[in-house]
């Protein structure tokens, strides 16, 4: 019998990704994506839940219940919205969903979608760093089975897009010179998502994952898809 996911997120650069292998997974039998649009594929395994609140899960926990994992791609591009909304989107977001699963599912295993420089210290004066930080501390206090946190580098989109600011069109041009320095600093969105899916399977001894430990955990266990 396989194992049944939830998927906040669906819809962005990740999350899409995130999805598609778990639909193609024999080793999933039902997803489940709760988001504020639809994502557009139709597919036998797939389940979507249109929703409004994001601080608000009570709805869906006895569907929470019997997901053996979740992935929680949510986020929003710095500069994008002002700090409250940012901070929200951010942090609340991620905590109101984590104690619902936890309550739900405290067996269940977590994939969390934060990012390079995260603070757990919680000090920083960069918004990005401080409330994701803020998230991590969270979610590692639930005490969650298998938790792994993801903290990308630069992303690389995997398909061509819109980039919605003029910092990420210069990180897009700089991407093959990124790629010169490592592992350490880039990933592409494909990798990214596909890391990111088979931890739902073979989570990662490691709770906090960087840039480097997401591409190696990606190599060692493709080979077993």
């Amino acid at each position: 019998m396989g194992k049944q996911a939830v998927l906040l997120g669906a819809t962005g650069m990740v999350g899409n990704i995130v999805l598609k292998h778990l639909l193609q997974s024999d080793d999933i039998d039902r997803v489940i994506t709760i988001g504020r649009r639809p994502t557009e594929i139709q597919h036998d395994k797939l389940v979507e839940h249109k929703h409004a609140d994001f601080m608000d899960f009570s709805s869906f926990q006895s569907e929470l219940a019997e997901c053996d994992v979740a992935y929680f791609c949510i986020g929003v591009y710095t500069g994008a919205v002002n700090d409250s909304l940012f901070k929200k989107i951010t942090f609340d977001f991620s905590v109101a969903f984590g104690d619902a699963y936890k309550a739900a599912n405290p067996k269940g295993t977590v994939c969390f979608l934060s990012g390079a420089g995260a603070d757990q210290s919680e000090k920083s004066k960069v918004a990005f760093a401080k409330y994701k930080g803020m998230a991590e501390n969270h979610l590692i206090g639930l005490d969650f089975l298998h938790l792994n946190i993801f903290r990308p580098g630069y992303i690389y989109p995997s398909e061509r897009r819109e980039e919605p600011n003029l910092m990420y069109r210069v990180s897009r041009s700089l991407y093959p010179l990124l790629k010169l320095f490592g592992p350490k600093y880039s990933i592409t969105s494909n990798d990214l998502g596909e890391a990111m899916f088979l931890s739902g399977l073979y989570p990662s001894t490691e709770t906090v994952l960087e840039n480097a430990d997401i591409l190696e955990h990606l190599s060692s266990h493709r080979a077993l898809l």
